[in-house]
C-alpha cells in the first residue's frame, strides 16, 4: 500500500511523470539496442538465399507496381495456426535483398511467403486472367492485360546496378549478363547453364505458355520462387540471433 501511495506523487506531478517516463523508455531502449552493436550482422545468414534473377526482379517490380502487397503479406508468423497453414515461419534472411520488403500485415488474400511450387503455371495464368474462375469467393481484380504487355530487358542491367547500390551483392558478371540471363530464363531449349550458376534454383520455362516475354511471365517467375530458396528440412536456426 505504501508503494501505491508513493506512486500517486508521479500521477499528480506531470513534470515528474515525464522525467520518470523518459528514464524508463531510455533504459528499455538501451537494453534492446545495445546488444545489436556487438553483432556484425543482425540478419542470420541462411544457405540458399540469393539475389533475384533479372526476370524474378522484374516480376517483383510488377508485383509491387500492381499493389499486390495491399492484399497479400509475405510474412508467416511463428504461431501454430500460421505455420500449419502456410509453412515454416518467415526468416529475415529471405527478405534481405528486398527493397522494400513485402512482409506486411494486411491479408485480404492469403500470405504468399511460401507460394512457390504450390500451384502450376497454368493455375497462375488462369488466376491472373480471372481470379474467380479458380477461387470463386475471391475479390481480386483481373490482370489478364499482363499477357499483352511485353517486357523489354534493355534496362534490366541498370536495375541490377541500382540494387547493388543499396547493398544487393550483384557482381559485375551478373550485371553484364543481365539481358542474356533474362532471356535464358524463359527458354528451356536454350543455354541456361550460366544462368543457373549465377542464380541457383532459378526456374527455366515459358511461364505463361505464349510467345515472347510478357509481364505475366515475369510475375509468375517471381511468384513461383517465393519460399523455395531455403531447404527447411535441413535448416537449423541460430539461437544466438
Amino acid at each position: 500500500m505504501a508503494i501505491l501511495e508513493k506512486h500517486k506523487i508521479l500521477e499528480k506531478n506531470a513534470s515528474l511523470l515525464l522525467v520518470f517516463s523518459f528514464l524508463v523508455v531510455t533504459i528499455g531502449g538501451l537494453v534492446e539496442i545495445a546488444p545489436l552493436f556487438y553483432l556484425e550482422n543482425t540478419i542470420e545468414e541462411v544457405e540458399g538465399v540469393r539475389p533475384y534473377s533479372p526476370m524474378e526482379l522484374e516480376g517483383r517490380d510488377i508485383y509491387v507496381r500492381e499493389g499486390c502487397y495491399v492484399c497479400h503479406s509475405q510474412m508467416i508468423r511463428p504461431m501454430r495456426d500460421e505455420v500449419e497453414r502456410y509453412g515454416h515461419y518467415s526468416l529475415a534472411a529471405e527478405s534481405m535483398y528486398d527493397h522494400p520488403f513485402q512482409w506486411g500485415s494486411k491479408r485480404t488474400g492469403p500470405d504468399l511467403a511460401r507460394l512457390g511450387g504450390r500451384y502450376s503455371d497454368d493455375w497462375h495464368v488462369q488466376h491472373l486472367r480471372n481470379p474467380q474462375s479458380v477461387v470463386p469467393e475471391s475479390v481480386m481484380p483481373k490482370y489478364a492485360f499482363l499477357e499483352n504487355r511485353m517486357v523489354d530487358p534493355e534496362h534490366i542491367a541498370d536495375k541490377l546496378r541500382v540494387h547493388r547500390a543499396v547493398g544487393v551483392p550483384y557482381t559485375d558478371e551478373m550485371i553484364e549478363a543481365a539481358v542474356a540471363d533474362f532471356n535464358a530464363q524463359i527458354d528451356p531449349d536454350g543455354d541456361y547453364d550460366a544462368l543457373l550458376e549465377r542464380y541457383p534454383g532459378a526456374q527455366v520455362r515459358n511461364f505463361d505458355g505464349s510467345p515472347g516475354i510478357s509481364e505475366m511471365d515475369a510475375l509468375i517467375a517471381y511468384l513461383q520462387m517465393l519460399g523455395t530458396l531455403v531447404d527447411f528440412s535441413t535448416f537449423e536456426p541460430d539461437a544466438s540471433r
